[in-house]
Parts: structure tokens; sequence; C-alpha cells
């Protein structure tokens, strides 16, 4: 029936294979196939259909870039703020930590997951969409924080942040919580809630007073210094 048809960038978008907006300039170019035939802008398949894009649009994808940024504190993730530059504008020559040579940054880059200003530690920007889609989306990615507060924690609050736990209202996903230390903590989170490590502490009566993100599904921050940027590598995936 017409109405179980969806259209085809949408398709491609719920299964990760890259962004509407990339897919319609792929079916602009003829470059998408649905069932053995060439599909145009605006058509629609079935939801199990088969689609596969040509050799050059999935060439397009490898080149585009992603990069990993240690942000260090006092900087914003996106657009600069009053009083505050982006983390954007770290991405210079002198602060990049990879392999020679020195590869392109784009002027244009997303967030993928944000950091706010008195937060530092790694930070996701690319031209991916894929990749913005699996780290930005409802998809289950680990991220891991160590979380240093203002007072001693007891086990009972261990126990508390572990969950059940409701934020506005609404619960949380189970996260993971070890002791790092006295004050210190590792947190593990599969959602991303506004300053929701943060709000979180608060509702159990800690302040805190640094947060470093050290890693993102299976990719860690590494030796990477503050402020200082690397690609992401070949074959190294979320």
């Amino acid at each position: 029936m017409t109405d179980a048809l969806v259209r085809i960038s949408k398709l491609l978008a719920s299964r990760g294979v890259c962004s509407r907006r990339e897919a319609d300039h792929y079916l602009e170019q003829g470059l998408v196939e649905v069932d053995g035939h060439r599909a145009v802008l605006g058509e629609r398949a079935a939801p199990d259909a088969r689609i596969t894009l040509a050799p050059t649009a999935r060439a397009r994808q490898e080149r585009r870039v992603t990069i990993l940024l240690n942000k260090p504190l006092g900087y914003v993730s996106g657009q600069p703020e009053k009083g505050y530059q982006s983390a954007h504008v770290l991405l210079t020559g002198a602060a990049y930590a990879g392999p020679a040579p020195l590869p392109r940054v784009p002027p244009r880059l997303a967030v993928a997951g944000r950091l706010d200003i008195d937060s530092q530690g790694l930070l996701v920007l690319t031209e991916d969409g894929r990749i913005a889609r699996l780290l930005i989306g409802d998809h289950v990615i680990e991220k891991e924080y160590h979380v240093r507060v203002d007072t001693p924690i007891q086990d009972a609050t261990l126990a508390t942040l572990r969950g059940p736990f409701r934020l506005d209202d609404r619960p949380l996903r189970p996260i993971r919580v070890e002791r790092l230390g006295p004050d210190a903590l590792i947190m593990i989170l599969t959602e991303g809630r506004k300053r929701q490590i943060r709000r979180m502490l608060h509702e159990v009566g800690h302040e805190v007073r640094a947060l470093k993100r050290v890693r993102i599904g299976r990719v860690r921050l590494g030796g990477l210094k503050p402020g200082q940027w690397r690609m992401l590598a070949p074959g190294e995936r979320f």
C-alpha cells in the first residue's frame, strides 16, 4: 500500500547511512539504488527495501572529517558566546597531535555531544552525518566522565546515583557509578540530559568541582593534552 511507503532519504537516515540532507544530494545525483533501480529525489520505498549507495557516494563519505579534541575549560563547544571562544579556534597546526601530514580542517563541523564551558575532555567535531546522528541521536552510546566533587562521597549516595533517578520528573536511564577516590567518581551515561551530572550530584548534596569526559563509545581521550586534537583514525569506531 502507498501509505506504508517511506521517503528514501528518511530510510537512509534511520539506518544510519547518512543524514537526510546528504541522502537528498545523493538522490539528486543518481547515486542511490533501491531494489536494483536508480532512485530519484522524493521517491518512496518499503521500510525493508534494499537500498545501496553508489561507490562514488561511499567514497565521499569516507573522506568526511571527524576530529577528536581535548576541550579545555573556558571554551564553548559550538558557536561563540559573549566572552567565550568556540572550541573550533583550537584546531590549529600547532595544537595538532596526530601523525603527519597535517590534515585539512573543514570550515563547518558539527559538534556531536556538547561539553559546557566548565567541563573539559573529549569533544567530537564532524562533517560526517552518520557519526553526528549516532552520537547525538537516541542510540545507546556510553559516555564516561571523571568527576570530582566538593566533599567526600558516602556509599548511600553512590546507591542513590545508580538509580532509579529522576530529573524534571522524568526517569533517567540507569548509569554506572564507581568510586575513583574519596571525593571523585567515574560516571558512565548512555544519555545526555542538559548538565545531567551536575544536576544529579546537586540533588544528592554535592557540587561538582571538576568534570572531564574521557570516553565516547570505544573512542578514548587517550594522551591528548588540553587543547590538542587529532583525527579519528581509519578503522576507529565509536
